[in-house]
C-alpha cells in the first residue's frame, strides 16, 4: 500500500467511525450533556480522569470547563485526577496503581458530582475503581470507553451513562472521544450562557 493510500485509509476509518457513532449515540451525547448541566446548576463539579491518551483528553475537557471552549465565560469547576503527577506517584508508591484515582474520589468527590471516566477499553484497575470510587460517594458516571467496555462496563448504575465506541482500535476510539468531549463542551455552554454559531 502506497503512502497515500495508507493516509486516505485512516481518514476514512475516521470518518466511518464518527459516522457510525453519531447515528449511534446522538440522543446518549445529548442526555450526557444535561447530566453536566444538571450538575453544574446545582453548584457540585465534574471530576475527570483517564491514562495515557485518555489522561490528556481528560486534562483537556477539565481546561475546557476552566477556561473556556468558544466563548468568554465564567470558569466551570472541573479537576482531571491525572493532572497532579506528586499525587499520582504517592498513591501509586504506597499503596497501587489501581488506586491512584479511588482514592482521590474518596477524598474530593460529593454526592451529586459527576465522574467522567475515559478508556479505550474500559478495563484498566485504576479507572474501574474510579467507577466504584464514585458510587460509593453518591457520585453519577458518565464513562467514555471503547472496544466491549471491560469492566467499567460491568459496574454501571441504570442512572450512568456509556457511550462505548465499538472499534478494536485505540487511535480511532480517542478520536471519537475527542470529538465527544468537544460536543458535551458545547452542549454545557450553550446550556449556561447561550451559543455562538
Amino acid at each position: 500500500m502506497e503512502l497515500q493510500d495508507r493516509i486516505i485509509d485512516h481518514f476514512h476509518q475516521s470518518l466511518d467511525l464518527k459516522a457510525h457513532c453519531i447515528e449511534e449515540f446522538g440522543p446518549t451525547i445529548e442526555d450526557a450533556g444535561l447530566l453536566l448541566f444538571r450538575c453544574l446548576v446545582s453548584e457540585n463539579k465534574i471530576l475527570c480522569c483517564g491514562n495515557g491518551s485518555s489522561a490528556a483528553l481528560a486534562q483537556l475537557f477539565s481546561s475546557l470547563m476552566l477556561n473556556r471552549y468558544r466563548q468568554e465565560r465564567p470558569g466551570l469547576p472541573a479537576m482531571a485526577l491525572n493532572g497532579d503527577s506528586t499525587t499520582l506517584s504517592a498513591i501509586a508508591e504506597d499503596g497501587s496503581f489501581s488506586e491512584i484515582y479511588s482514592k482521590q474520589i474518596r477524598a474530593l468527590g460529593q454526592p451529586g458530582d459527576v465522574l467522567l471516566a475515559l478508556s479505550p477499553t474500559g478495563r484498566a484497575a485504576s479507572l474501574v475503581q474510579a467507577v466504584q470510587a464514585a458510587h460509593d460517594r453518591e457520585m453519577t458516571v458518565i464513562a467514555l470507553s471503547g472496544d466491549d467496555g471491560g469492566g467499567m462496563t460491568a459496574l454501571l448504575n441504570p442512572e450512568d451513562i456509556e457511550i462505548c465506541i465499538d472499534s478494536p482500535s485505540p487511535a480511532l476510539v480517542h478520536e471519537v472521544h475527542l470529538l465527544i468531549i468537544h460536543a458535551l463542551c458545547d452542549l454545557i455552554e450553550f446550556q449556561l450562557f447561550g451559543g455562538i454559531d
